[in-house]
């Protein structure tokens, strides 16, 4: 608590009802230096040397093919279910022998990435090595329930 003497000259101490905040000014500053050394020690930093690409963004294909994966591991390829054993026939006949277009293959969230990768590797294996992976764009990121 702050005091200051009296101005009539007397000898009495009256308190002032000002906070003083200078010691919480320093405080925060401690706080902030605190803060911005610990902050880059608690963030997981993998070096990875990523290739740099100027190349514009690839137009969307007029006809794109979809491979979806469902939850029960069946294959739609358009809108229709096939079998796994004929993927590399259904997927000739769809693009026509074209190698070079790109397949793009969409999967359940609840998928394990195995399985995800297991159809990846058998659309490979037919003979496509462009393969894109399709997610849902999110306008803004969903509030986490309390």
């Amino acid at each position: 608590m702050a005091a200051r003497l009296d101005e009539s000259g007397g000898d009495d101490l009256v308190e002032t009802h000002e906070i003083n905040v200078t010691p919480f000014i320093d405080v925060m500053l401690v706080l902030l230096i605190i803060f911005m050394v610990a902050a880059p020690l608690a963030t997981v930093d993998v070096p990875v040397d990523l290739p740099s690409s100027n190349a514009a963004p690839a137009a969307r294909p007029e006809k794109p093919i979809f491979l979806s994966l469902r939850p029960d591991l069946s294959l739609i390829l358009g809108n229709d279910r096939i079998d796994r054993a004929e993927l590399a026939a259904r997927l000739d006949a769809l693009t026509e022998g074209d190698r070079e277009q790109r397949i793009f293959v969409r999967a359940d969230k609840t998928i394990p990435y195995g399985d995800v990768m297991a159809v990846m590797n058998e659309v490979r294996q037919a003979g496509y090595a462009k393969i894109g992976l399709v997610q849902l764009q999110v306008a803004e990121p969903a509030a986490s329930a309390n």
